[in-house]
């Protein structure tokens, strides 16, 4: 009695191949979802290094102007404070006032990680964006000495009051009031998530539309309403749960951090600081 051994037949393949198929699409799935929710992740935690960073900045630099017994201005540090230090005054007498400032955004041309500041003249950002109040630029990491992008390899997009970040008048523990602002959508009159902030930081996230990557070119421009937000000029920028491109408002899935007057004035001025009224 002969006996023969049976193989599989070209169907039975077919269908043991694409049972495989489907078992690795599924698998790939999650693992995509992964690596992007790691990513997302690891963007957050150098964004907040990088906010972090820029209070820690604040806290370090500042323009002192003391006075002497009968108020006469006597030193100033830097010397170019001289010109934001108030008049010789006798209430000001034995004192010495504090302005503490905030780095200004890496020139969008220069794109070298290192502040841009004007200090031939007025000693203000020199990214200013006319009528705005506001710098406008990337975030200066190797003045802060942080990471230089986000997880995707893109620079984080730095915007700043101006009246936070002249090196000569700089701010004090009084309560200021800033044209910077976030949204939950493109457009808004009265701002829904934060009012009045001194800076943020944007990451443009997984799609990148619009950034800076760490070649030094320029990614393809957003097209949804929200994402063009963030990457213009103005003072108003947005923050919301990320969104696919079949929305009404366009894909979104950029990240911001972002500090208000009230929360930079807690930190970098807290009583007894020597940060000036």
């Amino acid at each position: 009695m002969i006996k023969t051994t049976r193989g599989f037949t070209l169907i039975e393949m077919a269908i043991v191949l694409i049972i495989i198929t489907i078992l690795i699409g599924g698998l790939a799935v999650p693992l995509s979802a992964q690596i992007q929710a790691r990513r997302i992740a690891e963007t957050k935690k150098i964004m907040e290094e990088a906010r972090e960073a820029l209070v820690g900045y604040a806290m370090t630099h500042s323009c002192s102007c003391a006075y002497n017994a009968t108020g006469t201005l006597q030193t100033t540090s830097p010397t170019a404070c001289t010109s934001g230090c108030p008049a010789d005054n006798p209430s000001l007498a034995g004192v010495t006032l504090q302005h503490a400032y905030l780095p200004c955004p890496d020139n969008v041309g220069a794109r070298d990680g290192r502040e841009d500041r004007n200090t031939l003249t007025n000693h203000a950002c020199s990214e200013q964006v006319p009528g705005s109040g506001l710098s406008h630029g990337y975030l200066p990491w190797v003045t802060l000495g942080v990471a230089p992008q986000d997880a995707w390899g893109n620079r984080l997009l730095y915007a700043v009051s101006l009246d936070v970040s002249n090196e000569l008048s700089g701010f004090s523990s009084t309560a200021q009031t800033h044209s910077l602002q976030v949204c939950t959508a493109s457009g808004c009159g009265t701002p829904d998530v934060a009012a009045n902030v001194a800076f943020l930081l944007v990451s443009h996230g997984a799609n990148g539309w619009g950034a800076l990557n760490v070649n030094g070119n320029i990614l393809a421009a957003p097209t949804g309403a929200n994402e063009l937000e963030n990457k213009d000029t103005d003072a108003t920028y947005v923050s919301r749960i990320q969104t696919p491109a079949s929305s009404a408002g366009g894909e979104f899935d950029d990240l911001l951090v972002w500090v208000s007057d009230s929360l930079l004035k807690v930190r970098v001025c807290p009583t007894g600081s020597g940060c000036s009224p």
